[in-house]
């Protein structure tokens, strides 16, 4: 038999739960929206100090050689930061999808039992 305060307490569960995730996922994306903000930040300072040292050079050699090195730094920079972000992507979708683990562990489980028969 339902029992009306029983209800309730789980209604309640899971309304704090649910919450707690939206909580989580918020503070995800401001990571990831604060990362990406920092990653421009210092991208726009490199290349306007890139622009700087450009204008100061005496030679074509000089400029190759500069220009050289910026690229590769500027590479490695980008490669880095992309893992990154998709490091925390990754870390993002695990937070939303970690209240869904239960549910969906339960409905995949005679499924499973069925295919290893």
């Amino acid at each position: 038999m339902l029992n009306i305060d029983d209800a309730n307490k789980k209604g309640k569960e899971a309304m704090e739960a649910m919450l707690k995730n939206y909580s989580e996922v918020t503070k995800g994306f401001q990571a990831i929206a604060t990362e990406a903000s920092d990653y421009s930040k210092k991208s726009f300072q490199d290349m306007a100090s890139y622009m700087e040292a450009l204008t100061s050079v005496k030679s074509v050699e000089a400029a190759f050689e500069l220009q050289t090195s910026f690229m590769k730094s500027s590479y490695e920079s980008f490669v880095a930061e992309a893992t990154k972000m998709g490091e925390m992507y990754a870390e993002l979708a695990k937070v939303a999808y970690k209240p869904y683990e239960g549910v969906v562990g339960k409905a995949m489980a005679p499924m499973s039992a069925a295919a290893a028969a």
